[in-house]
């Protein structure tokens, strides 16, 4: 991959001048992720994370051992159909939609997730944030997988 050394140093740069307050890394793997922190403090890593794209489960932990925010970016997208199956039925326990317990997963998934889910009008924004309300019990988060 493309090194991270000049972009992150012309970062910390502006950084060290008060330009900008923190630095994030987006699409990034683990290696990535580690040769970042050695370049400069990391406060963020954006990459696509859901139920049903999980391959950034170590990166996650990673990032919540070292107190570095993730956000995922496609939060309820992708689903396969199984996936599905297990969503429908957690939201209808929980009288919520697909989304929110999509949304609820990843809250409860780890502390460092931060969520930003599009939002395409007032009631697309009121069931997001309902979602942050949710909390999915043991049960629930075992059939999700």
């Amino acid at each position: 991959g493309t090194s991270l050394t000049e972009p992150l140093e012309t970062l910390l740069a502006l950084r060290e001048e008060g330009l900008i307050r923190h630095l994030g890394v987006s699409n990034v793997t683990a290696a990535e992720f580690e040769q970042a922190r050695e370049i400069a403090p990391i406060a963020c890593v954006q990459n696509l994370y859901n139920l049903a794209r999980r391959d950034d489960d170590p990166l996650v932990d990673a990032c919540a051992e070292a107190g570095i925010a993730y956000v995922p970016f496609f939060p309820v997208g992708g689903f396969q159909p199984i996936t599905a199956e297990r969503l429908d039925a957690v939201a209808a326990r929980h009288g919520a939609t697909v989304p929110q317990v999509a949304l609820a997963w990843l809250l409860a998934r780890s502390p460092n997730i931060l969520l930003i889910p599009g939002t395409g009008s007032p009631a697309h924004l009121e069931e997001n944030v309902a979602a942050g309300a949710l909390k999915l019990s043991e049960e629930d988060l075992a059939e999700l997988g």
